[in-house]
């Protein structure tokens, strides 16, 4: 049978239609695509998910825990064991760092490695959007793996206090806070120079350090507690203290920690969504 003619109005008015949906959720689009390279490399991500938290959990709780309990120092913790103390410094660090990665490499990838970007912008999909499911998907990821991190922490007793479960909100700020702009800055990039690479060493190694993660901030040198004060990580640990155990910070030292993330996160977003507007709709 012959194909029944259509006349250009109608043709135009059945791609306009067509394209309503993913215009209107173009960053859940973007979402199902990384959900779905997610579902091929499942065993890859859930691994880490559950063998990382037992790791550290008894290394750095149980392990070190053991030598520094009741010893030198100890009184320096806030009257809590190492265990409960540094439990939710490796929640947020891990959020963090999975962070790091997922705002990254992706997003490079995206752009440059393989433009698959270039792709999505040419549907209807906007460079907005794109940068939203990207957000959307690692922040899907970094809730289920600190759900995954805390339900062992209580297991381990590191999270005494009924709040505990507001440290997963915590992990998320801190993962945000950190990708924004690191989302901004690979956005930015145009030649390859290794500077993936460099962030990591460079940056992203050294937060990890010094940010109050393994010991509290105020045993370092005045001259390097203002790394943990510029630092996500800081903040994030902080507000994970407060939620498992009490750390016993007045009220306007948390709003401060809360803003700072959320502000540093929303810096870097809108900065990220402007570069990709800019990148691909040159």
């Amino acid at each position: 049978m012959s194909a029944i003619p259509v006349s250009a109005d109608a043709a135009a008015e059945l791609a306009r239609r067509a394209a309503a949906r993913p215009r209107r959720f173009g960053a859940y689009f973007v979402f199902e695509h990384r959900l779905t390279l997610a579902r091929r490399l499942w065993s890859s991500n859930i691994v880490p998910a559950l063998g990382l938290p037992l790791l550290y959990l008894f290394a750095m709780g149980l392990g070190l825990g053991a030598l520094i309990g009741g010893g030198a120092g100890a009184h320096d913790l806030g009257g809590v064991s190492y265990l409960v103390f540094v439990a939710p410094a490796l929640l947020t660090a891990a959020a963090f760092q999975t962070a790091s990665e997922e705002f990254i490499f992706p997003i490079r990838l995206g752009f440059k490695w393989n433009p698959t970007f270039f792709g999505m912008n040419a549907a209807p999909l906007s460079p907005g959007q794109i940068i939203d499911g990207n957000v959307l998907y690692t922040s899907t990821r970094i809730v289920v793996n600190s759900l995954i991190y805390y339900v062992l922490m209580v297991a381990f007793g590191a999270a005494p206090s009924g709040w505990g479960i507001l440290s997963v909100l915590a992990a998320l700020l801190t993962a945000l806070s950190c990708g924004g702009p690191l989302c901004a800055y690979i956005s930015s990039l145009d030649k390859d120079a290794s500077q993936e690479t460099l962030v990591l060493r460079f940056i992203v190694m050294p937060l990890t350090l010094f940010s109050g993660t393994y010991f509290p901030l105020a045993l370092m040198p005045i001259y390097l507690q203002w790394i943990g004060w510029v630092s996500p990580l800081w903040h994030g640990t902080q507000l994970a203290r407060d939620a498992t155990y009490g750390l016993g910070e007045p009220a306007w030292l948390i709003a401060v920690h809360v803003a700072y993330l959320v502000v540093t996160f929303v810096v870097g977003w809108r900065i990220a969504r402007r570069l990709a507007g800019k990148k691909l709709n040159k």
